[in-house]
Parts: structure tokens; sequence; C-alpha cells
């Protein structure tokens, strides 16, 4: 169990490695790009700038490394006045680098993604995470996950999401969805998902998934299957 872990909040962990990373993907930024902002998980600023932001998330996947289970990764994303912009995805143990741009296209390792397009939803495999922070949602989450447990191929929890998101965008999940994310655990896999052909909402179909960080993440075919069970399940967004 990696030295210095401390508590944020409730099972919400911090270690040394992230915030030694986090200092080193800042100063590369601030050297290369000193007027742009950066929105850094272990220090994050309130106020969106009027020019460049970039977003950082140095581990993601911090529980899973303080206990030695191997899926993690660091996300990085960069954002301008229209939006997402570019974003990188870097998982250090397998030493895959996922990548895109707007207008660009989504990329793994110097080569192009594209999300799947199952038959059906009974073909499909779907990645998640628990609303472990937001307890008061359990219920409303739990209706989604059994539908979707009954109608699909498979359910699967890493605890990533930066990877679960890298691997809908390639296609190795079906699609993804999770409630109470933060904007750092997900922008650059937003990007990278749409710039693979996928389609990215919230749980009930609107755009305010980097500011609610809840997400259904998937092939633009398979997302329509899979909002439905989301909207069905959580409705009007609750708190």
């Amino acid at each position: 169990m990696p030295n210095a872990v401390e508590s944020k909040g409730l099972r919400d962990f911090v270690t040394e490695a992230d915030r030694e990373a986090e200092a080193v993907i800042v100063s590369r930024i601030a050297e290369r790009y000193p007027d742009h902002a950066v929105m850094a998980e272990e220090a994050s600023p309130a106020a969106r700038p009027a020019g460049h932001r970039w977003i950082v998330d140095p581990l993601d996947g911090t529980t899973n490394f303080i206990h030695g289970v191997p899926v993690f990764g660091v996300s990085i994303a960069v954002e301008d006045p229209v939006g997402l912009v570019a974003g990188a995805i870097h998982d250090p143990l397998r030493d895959e680098t996922f990548h895109a741009r707007r207008g660009g296209g989504a990329w793994r390792d110097g080569e192009p993604v594209r999300c799947s397009r199952p038959a059906g939803p009974h073909e499909a495999l779907v990645a998640t995470g628990f609303p472990f922070r937001e307890l008061s949602r359990v219920g409303r989450y739990l209706v989604a996950f059994e539908a979707l447990m009954r109608s699909t191929a498979g359910l699967r929890r890493a605890g990533a999401a930066c990877l679960d998101l890298a691997y809908t965008a390639c296609g190795r999940y079906d699609g993804f969805w999770e409630v109470g994310l933060s904007r750092w655990d997900i922008a650059a896999g937003v990007l990278l998902v749409r710039e693979a052909g996928g389609t990215v909402t919230d749980v009930v179909g609107g755009q305010t998934m980097l500011e609610t960080g809840d997400i259904v993440a998937a092939g633009a075919e398979f997302h329509s299957a899979l909002l439905e069970v989301t909207r069905n399940a959580f409705g009007e967004r609750s708190p």
C-alpha cells in the first residue's frame, strides 16, 4: 500500500503520488502555456477563465492504486471558450495513450479508434461506477443497474472513469454511465467518445455532464437505448 494516504472526504483519498504527478503536469503546462488556467483535482480554481483552461486528474482510480488494483490512469483535457478542444488519457501499466482533438478524431497509440455498434442491448457490455459519494441517489442508480443487468450482455465496474470512457471510445466497452463524477474525471473522455463517433449526454439527455458529473456515453446507435434506461430511473435530475 502506498505511503502518505490521506482522506479528503467520505471514501475520497489522495496519495503522495497524486500530488507529485499533479505538480509535474501543472509545471509543464505553465512552462509551455503561461497564460492558460489549470483546474487540477488537488488544487481547483473556483472561477472559469475567459481563455483556455486545462483540466487535470493526475491519478484517476486512487482507491485502486492504494490497494494495488492495477486499474488507474491519468486524464488531461483542455477547453477553450467554445468547449473541449483536446484530451488525453494514459494508462501507465498497459502503456496505452488515448488522445483526441476537436474535429481531429480519436486515437490509441497513433491508431484511429471508433465506438462500437452492438446489434442491440443483448450484445452490449456496459461499464459503470457506483455513486459512493452520493448515497442519496443509490436507489435510483439501482433501478437503472437492475434494468441493464437484465437487458445487456454484462456490466463492469473497474473503478477508473477515465479508462471506462477511453475503452468506450475504442469499442472495448459498448457504453458507460455513472453519476456524481467530477469534471476532471470525465473531460478528456467526453471528447474521446465524441471524436470516436459516439454520443455523450447526462443521464436525462442534456449536456450538463461536465457540471453535474452525471454521464451516459456510447456509440450513437446504442446511446439511445442506454439513455432510455437512465432517464427512466432518474427522471428529473435529483439533487
